[in-house]
Formats: C-alpha cells, sequence, structure tokens
C-alpha cells in the first residue's frame, strides 16, 4: 500500500468516526429524552461523542501534517 492510499484511508476512517459520533449523539439525546434517563447518560453519550471527534481531529492533524512533509 502507497502512503497516499494509507492516507486517504485514514481520512475515511476519521470521517466514518465522526458521522457515527454524530448520530449516536444524536440518537442518544433524543432516546434519553424519550425515555426519560438521568442526565448522567446524557454526559455519558456526550464524552463519547467528544472521544470520537478527538480520535477524528487527531487523526485528520496527521494526515496533514505527513500531506505538508510530502509537498503536496
Amino acid at each position: 500500500m502507497s502512503r497516499e492510499q494509507g492516507q486517504q484511508k485514514q481520512t475515511r476512517l476519521a470521517s466514518i468516526v465522526m458521522l457515527v459520533s454524530v448520530v449516536v449523539l444524536m440518537g442518544g439525546s433524543w432516546l434519553g429524552g424519550l425515555l426519560g434517563l438521568p442526565v448522567r447518560y446524557a454526559f455519558l453519550i456526550d464524552f463519547m461523542a467528544l472521544g470520537g471527534f478527538a480520535f477524528a481531529m487527531i487523526t485528520l492533524f496527521r494526515v496533514w501534517r505527513d500531506r505538508q512533509k510530502d509537498g503536496e
């Protein structure tokens, strides 16, 4: 696998993680309100989404830095 293909794969993974994070955040908030779950579960869902966003942003930053080194 070439370096560019590896970067594309990482970028695709980061975008999927962001999409899943948004869906979990929105779905969890909706379901929590519907079921009347305690606030601590809302915080748990928020922190899970923040973890996904952090992973995606770190991954995209690393891909960006690698592309800067390559001169693309």
